[in-house]
């Protein structure tokens, strides 16, 4: 646990595959009243960020058919890519997944989309989802 007050693991951002941003950012927006938040891009892709109470929704389009959601896109279709979990000590986590033999891709933490050190479980570990570690 972080010496700051602890808030536990919760829900950071659910990533969902996209086509188009254009296309369904305003069904999130403006038909579901979701403010929109400014993220970077990243890992080859373009980001939209809306929130949804304390978690936000980031919505991932390609922009390159190589990049990871350009192969998941190609492979599975629009969807969900991935759910993050924020924890508040990222490399304890990773060190505790490691132990527990879980698969990870990233063995050490990197920076994302909102600036925040991230690291990526492998799905063949974690029931068949992508999950995302990322700092309170």
């Amino acid at each position: 646990m972080s010496a700051s007050s602890p808030r536990g693991t919760r829900i950071a951002h659910i990533g969902i595959a996209v086509p188009a941003l254009d296309a369904i950012l305003p069904f999130y927006r403006d038909v579901l009243g979701m403010p929109e938040v400014p993220l970077d891009d990243a890992d080859g892709a373009r980001i939209a960020g809306v929130a949804a109470g304390e978690s936000l929704v980031e919505l991932l389009e390609s922009e390159q058919p190589d990049s990871p959601i350009g192969k998941f896109l190609a492979k599975r279709g629009a969807g969900i890519h991935h759910v993050c979990f924020a924890v508040d000590d990222l490399d304890g986590t990773l060190a505790k997944c490691k132990s527990a033999g879980l698969r990870l891709i990233d063995e050490t933490p990197r920076i994302g989309a909102e600036g925040k050190r991230i690291a990526f479980l492998h799905p063949s570990s974690t029931g068949g989802v992508l999950v995302e570690l990322s700092e309170h």
